[in-house]
């Protein structure tokens, strides 16, 4: 015999009484951007540098809060910035001494969208004559090694990878801790989950297909097991893939929640990339932390709101609406979707600015080193120069859940800085000219910089 609902409900809502319990909230909250829990985040324990002594950077126009403070010092003891003022550092006892001259002092380059492993198509991937010899199956992760030293140089500190072929990145960041080189702090989700979908065929060893709320369930935990430090989620299809309609959603509303209160269960950030407006609304309603791209969002000024209330993220990934609409190699019907979405995309990032809902940085290409010109596509776009050096520093470490950690020079934070030769509010080109990038410091140790190049 089966009882109706409402008879199960009282059932189950007479034992709780008994048990002292409430009903569970309808979505398990994101977890808090606290110390304790970042430091446990795979990618936290693999970042092994640090500086040592104390360091005082004088003289510098100080990006801080949102706005320049002039004539400003910033000590940094060990790891950590020590003070940032404008007052009282230069003497500091015992200390290194760096005369910025007047140059401009920021936090390093959060970009909080990449696809560091997908290169075929950059002119950086090798392109063989035929009857050379057949790529190494390692071979990959030594490009995005070197991605991510050029990257680093750039005064890119950290990057998120919100989807790569098989485990090359969580190599190449084993690597790092280990000392095989220097680069960004690097934060993946592993394979992204996916519904079954044509994109699976795309994109070979990225995607975790998985139907059904259980099955959710258990490739979300399955990617913690990898060691991943965020979930992400395919809830429609991509732009970028002739035989998926991005407009209705790809999960169902309770695979979208198994998804949401899974990730926030065991303490990680959840990330949903949206495009049309079906999959936008489930990842939003749900508790989605950060929304991918999300161009038709202006569509809907409700969500947009509730983002905003809710402390949602939002990463527009200006770059690549553009590559597909203006690139020529796409399909026919590629590009004319995509000249749609980028004027979506722009009516998009008004709406947001007006609702109040946060932006990020996601330059959504392999080669995270040209970061800098995501921050130029929003400016672009309409975002004050400031407001995009906020999205690109403060506004990712937000959208990473690790603001306790970096993203603003602050006492206490990480010491990711980077020394800027020129006024990027002014000129935002200058964060493009690697002669303009005087000084790279990750957790206050000298990494790059054409200050170092220049004393070798």
């Amino acid at each position: 015999m089966t009882l109706p609902e409402d008879q199960i409900d009282a059932i189950i809502g007479r034992v709780r009484s008994r048990l002292g319990q409430t009903d569970p909230p309808a979505s398990t909250p994101s977890p808090a951007s606290n110390r304790t829990e970042v430091e446990r985040l795979p990618a936290m324990l693999a970042d092994t540098i640090a500086g040592d002594g104390r360091v005082v950077i004088r003289n510098v126009r100080a990006f801080v809060s949102g706005s320049v403070m002039e004539r400003a010092s910033l000590v940094i003891d060990g790891m950590r910035i020590a003070s940032v003022s404008r007052h009282g550092a230069e003497g500091a006892a015992g200390a290194t001494v760096i005369d910025g001259r007047g140059r401009f002092l920021m936090p390093g380059i959060v970009d909080a969208h990449a696809h560091l492993s997908m290169m075929e198509h950059t002119k950086r991937f090798p392109h063989q004559p035929k009857g050379a010899e057949p790529l190494r199956e390692g071979i990959r992760g030594h490009l995005v090694g070197a991605t991510l030293r050029r990257a680093v140089r750039m005064g890119v500190t950290t990057i998120r990878d919100v989807g790569a072929y098989g485990d090359t990145v969580l190599d190449v960041r084993q690597a790092m801790r280990y000392g095989a080189f220097i680069g960004p702090r690097l934060l993946s989700c592993g394979r992204i989950v996916s519904p079954t979908a044509p994109g699976g065929r795309f994109f070979p060893g990225m995607y975790r297909e998985a139907d059904g709320p259980d099955d959710i369930r258990r490739a979300v935990r399955e990617q913690v097991r990898a060691g991943a430090d965020f979930l992400k989620i395919m809830s429609t299809g991509a732009r970028s893939v002739e035989l998926e309609n991005p407009h209705p959603s790809q999960c169902t509303p309770a695979e979208m929640d198994a998804f949401i209160d899974e990730a926030h269960r065991l303490g990680y950030r959840a990330a949903a990339h949206c495009e049309g407006l079906g999959g936008t609304e489930l990842a939003v309603m749900a508790g989605a932390d950060t929304i991918e791209h999300g161009f038709y969002l202006n569509q809907r000024p409700d969500l947009l709101d509730r983002m905003a209330a809710n402390g949602a993220v939002l990463v527009p990934t200006l770059s690549f609406l553009h590559d597909v609409a203006e690139d020529g190699h796409w399909t026919p019907e590629l590009v004319e979707q995509g000249e749609y979405n980028l004027d979506q995309a722009n009516r998009t990032i008004e709406a947001a600015k007006r609702a109040g809902v946060r932006l990020a940085l996601g330059f959504d290409s392999p080669e995270s080193d040209l970061a800098a010109n995501e921050l130029l596509r929003m400016v672009e776009h309409g975002v004050s120069t400031a407001d995009a050096l906020e999205a690109a520093t403060h506004g990712g470490a937000i959208a990473l859940g690790i603001d306790s950690e970096v993203g603003t020079l602050e006492a206490g934070k990480r010491a990711d800085v980077v020394l800027v030769d020129g006024d990027p509010i002014g000129s935002p080109s200058h964060l493009t000219a690697p002669s303009r990038v005087h000084l790279v410091m990750r957790n206050g140790l000298p990494v790059a910089g054409a200050m170092l190049e220049a004393s070798v």
